[in-house]
């Protein structure tokens, strides 16, 4: 966990800068919240001379005088407590709750996360998929996003969307429907809570799951906002699916963002006559998105643990020692090859665990005969126990 200091400098940064500020994201790389801060509050008396240093036109002096411009913007921490004694908690880089997966963002990683629900973020999202897709949904796109959803559900996986109404509200219903985590990244802040018209649904996710936003609570959506927090819709997830989508729309965003980040895009097909599924097939025919229709085809593209055998159709028979392996030692596992070996770092980084974490479930899993050491690192026995 971050230094008190430190959790305090982000939250006030939060307030001064839009989300996924880039030139915010540089610096974070080489100076510190605290530090960040500092420069901006004239709290550092180094500070100014340091950004005199600078070409007077650079892009961080440039954003410290805009965020200067905002400092009446921080609240007070009397407002602050008052949020979290609403339900609203705060989740940064470095608590045991942050999704370590977002981290490769790099300089367009949060500067923090909002979140409401009783769902653990990280655990939700170690298994997951993000379903997208247009607001204005067909009755056959909000069909596919709720049987989708909900089937993936029963079978452990999180679902991941954008709270919008269309496809992403049927995701979430489907997840629902399904006993299943799932959870909303907000444009907005999650006082705020748009769409007003979902906010039903949006009670029903913090039950069962976890609203998220990287807003300040109390912040509306802007129209770039949507852009900016697809982002962390696709890199939460182990794989991106659009249900629908016109050619201008912003699912395509979400997607982009997903290959960017190496992940796997998929696609659902659609009428060739409907304008809404236009960006589907585009996704399918020139960017190499994958063609699903069902629960069993994002399994295997994403494989992640599921009822399914090599030909994407429903496994038979028993089930399994590996069955019964919670989500983070089935994430860690998935990442273990069968030749050569891999070292507990990059399995930790592939499975968006921390280190600590993975050396604990390597531990297990070889204690369970699902694994070995070998020179390289850790490799997988080409038979577990009980198959």
């Amino acid at each position: 966990m971050a230094p008190d200091g430190e959790r305090r400098a982000r939250v006030a940064l939060s307030f001064l800068t839009k989300p996924g500020d880039p030139v915010l994201g540089a610096a974070l790389q080489t100076r510190t919240a605290s530090e960040l801060l500092a420069l901006v509050t004239g709290a550092d008396a180094d500070g100014d001379a340091l950004l005199a240093g600078e070409a007077a036109d650079s892009a961080l002096c440039r954003a410290v005088q805009r965020w200067r411009d905002r400092l009446g913007e921080i609240p007070s921490t009397a407002r602050l407590a008052a949020w979290q004694d609403c339900g609203l908690r705060l989740v940064m880089p470095g608590d045991a709750e942050w999704p370590t997966q977002l981290d490769d963002l790099g300089e367009a990683r949060p500067l923090l996360l909002w979140a409401r629900g009783t769902a653990d973020l990280r655990l939700t999202c170690v298994n997951s998929v993000a379903i997208v897709g247009s607001r204005a949904a067909t009755g056959y796109g909000q069909h596919v996003a709720i049987e989708l959803a909900a089937a993936l559900a029963e079978k452990s996986v999180g679902i991941v969307s954008g709270g919008a109404y269309g496809i992403d509200a049927s995701a979430h219903r489907g997840a629902l429907a399904g006993g299943g985590d799932t959870v909303a990244v907000l444009a907005g802040g999650l006082a705020f809570g748009y769409p007003q018209g979902n906010r039903g649904l949006f009670e029903a996710v913090a039950g069962q799951g976890v609203l998220l936003s990287e807003c300040p609570p109390d912040a509306a959506p802007t129209r770039p906002g949507f852009l900016v927090r697809n982002r962390i819709i696709t890199a939460l997830s182990r794989g991106t699916v659009v249900v629908e989508a016109a050619l201008r729309s912003g699912a395509l965003n979400s997607a982009r963002h997903a290959r960017e980040l190496c992940r796997p895009v998929m696609a659902v097909p659609g009428p060739v006559t409907s304008e809404y599924s236009a960006g589907c097939h585009e996704l399918i025919r020139d960017y190499g998105a994958m063609l699903v229709t069902c629960a069993a085809d994002v399994l295997t593209h994403v494989a992640l643990a599921g009822d399914v055998d090599g030909h994407g159709g429903p496994r038979h028979g028993p089930a399994t020692a590996r069955d019964r392996l919670d989500p983070i030692a089935v994430a860690v596992l998935e990442e273990v090859p069968v030749r050569g070996g891999r070292g507990p770092a990059s399995i930790a980084v592939r499975a968006g665990v921390d280190l600590d974490t993975a050396l604990r479930c390597l531990g297990d899993l070889a204690a369970d005969g699902f694994v070995e050491r070998c020179d390289t690192g850790w490799r997988s026995r080409k038979l577990g126990p009980s198959g």
